[in-house]
C-alpha cells in the first residue's frame, strides 16, 4: 500500500489556495500551448484507428470509483519478528495464520475479526467472506468488510443492495465501536447513490453523504470523501471548479495523492484558481514523485510543450511501460479513470517524439504503435477538463 504521505510543509498553504483572481479568458488552453493540429502542434493518431471510450461503473457512467478502505481501530500488525528480510510472503502468511488460530483458541475475540482481514489482504475472499459472515453481528469491522464485499462482489456474486444494507447499518448505528467507521461507510453509500447500484440513482444524495463523510476537510474525516467532492464538481451537472479547488485542497492537504495531481492541473490551466504554473510544478512534481500516473502525463504534456522533447520522451517512455491501469489505481489508490489518461497522454507525446525524431532517433513505426494506445484522445485535446 502506498504510504499517504503528506505534501512538503504539511497542508496546503491557504494563501496559495486563495491566490490572486485570474485575468486570463476563462479555463481555456494556456496562451503558449499549441493548436491541436497546427504545425508543430498535437496531431491525430494515424488515420483509421478507432477512439475507445472508456468502460463506464458497473451501473452507471460517471466516475469509477472504489469502495472506501476500511478504517482499522487497531493495528493489524501480528508479529513484528516475522518481517525479516529472509522471511518469503508465504512463510509470513503460515506464521500469521497459526497465531491467530491460536489466539481464537485461547478466547481472544479480536483474532476472529484478523484473520478475515488477514484472508482479504491476501486476495483469499472466500475464505475471508467466511470468517466475516461468522462474526458480523458482533463486529461491525467485519459488517464493513462485508457491505464493501457484496458491492463489489469480492468471494461472491455482486449483490449491492445487501452492501448498502450493511453500510446504512454502520452509519445509522449507536454503538460506539461503529464511530470510526461511520465517514467510510457514508462514502460508500454516496457512491451507491452515485452509480445507482442497490438504491436509485441520485447524484444529490450522493452530494449530501459525501459532504457528511468529508466532514469540512476533516483530517480523521474520510479524504476519499474529500477527493472524490473535488472530482464530483469538476466534471459533473454540480460543477463548480472554485468548489472543486477547495475540496481537492482540503483532500492534499490530508495526504491524497489523487487530489495533489488534481490540484497541479487547476493551478496549471487557472481553474477554480489564478494561474500559478510555479505552484502548478511544484504539486505535479511532488504528485509524480509519489506515484500519481496523471500528473505525470500532464509534466510530459508540460515538457513537450515547452521543446524540452529529452525530458519529455524520457518521462513518456517510463510511464508507457505500464500496461495494467487497474493495478497501477489499486496501488496508488488513484482513480482507474485518470491513470488511463496518464497513460494515453504519455503515448500520444511519446509517440510524436517518435514521429519527428524530437529527442529520440526518429522512428515511424514504433510511433504508430504508441498512437495506437490512445483511449482518451478528446480529453487529451481539452485540457482544462479533468
Amino acid at each position: 500500500m502506498l504510504r499517504r504521505s503528506l505534501p512538503r510543509g504539511g497542508r496546503w498553504d491557504r494563501r496559495r489556495r486563495l491566490g490572486q483572481p485570474d485575468t486570463s479568458e476563462g479555463c481555456g488552453r494556456a496562451p503558449d500551448q499549441p493548436t491541436p493540429g497546427a504545425a508543430g502542434g498535437p496531431c491525430f493518431p494515424p488515420p483509421g484507428r478507432p477512439t475507445t471510450p472508456l468502460p463506464s461503473a458497473s451501473c452507471r457512467g460517471g466516475m469509477k470509483l472504489r469502495s472506501h478502505r476500511l478504517p482499522l481501530a487497531y493495528s493489524t500488525q501480528l508479529a513484528p519478528e516475522a518481517s525479516a528480510e529472509n522471511c518469503n510472503r508465504a512463510a509470513l502468511f503460515a506464521k500469521a495464520e497459526e497465531l491467530l488460530v491460536k489466539r481464537m483458541a485461547s478466547g481472544d475475540p479480536v483474532a476472529w475479526f484478523l484473520r478475515g482481514q488477514l484472508y482479504y489482504e491476501e486476495g483469499l475472499y472466500e475464505e475471508a467472506l467466511i470468517q466475516f459472515e461468522k462474526i458480523k453481528d458482533v463486529d461491525l469491522q467485519a459488517m464493513y468488510q462485508l457491505g464493501v464485499m457484496h458491492y463489489d462482489g469480492l468471494g461472491t456474486t455482486e449483490d449491492p443492495e445487501r452492501g448498502v444494507e450493511y453500510m446504512k447499518k454502520i452509519l445509522y448505528s449507536d454503538s460506539p465501536e461503529a464511530r470510526h467507521l461511520k465517514f467510510a461507510a457514508a462514502y460508500n453509500l454516496g457512491r451507491a447513490y452515485y452509480e445507482g447500484c442497490g438504491v436509485k440513482q441520485s447524484t444529490e444524495e450522493a452530494e449530501r453523504l459525501w459532504l457528511f463523510a468529508a466532514d469540512h476537510g476533516n483530517p480523521k474525516a474520510s479524504i476519499k470523501a474529500q477527493s472524490t467532492l473535488g472530482m464530483l464538481y469538476s466534471v459533473s451537472a454540480q460543477k463548480d471548479l472554485k468548489k472543486a479547488f477547495f475540496w481537492h485542497s482540503e483532500a492534499c492537504g490530508n495526504g491524497s495523492l489523487e487530489s495533489q495531481g488534481a490540484l497541479g492541473v487547476m493551478y496549471l490551466y487557472g481553474q477554480g484558481i489564478g494561474q500559478n504554473t510555479k505552484a502548478a510544478l511544484e504539486c505535479l512534481r511532488e504528485a509524480a514523485q509519489r506515484g500519481n500516473i496523471y500528473a505525470q502525463g500532464h509534466l510530459v504534456e508540460y515538457y513537450y510543450n515547452r521543446k524540452f522533447y529529452s525530458t519529455a520522451a524520457a518521462v513518456a517512455k517510463r510511464i508507457t511501460d505500464h500496461d495494467d491501469i487497474d493495478k497501477l489505481a489499486k496501488i496508488t489508490d488513484c482513480l482507474p479513470t485518470y491513470v488511463a489518461k496518464g497513460v494515453a497522454m504519455a503515448a500520444f507525446y511519446f509517440g510524436r517524439c517518435l514521429q519527428l525524431g524530437l529527442g529520440v532517433q526518429q522512428d515511424q513505426a514504433a510511433a504508430a504503435k504508441y498512437y495506437s494506445r490512445l483511449w482518451f484522445w478528446p480529453t487529451i485535446l481539452r485540457p482544462c477538463q479533468f
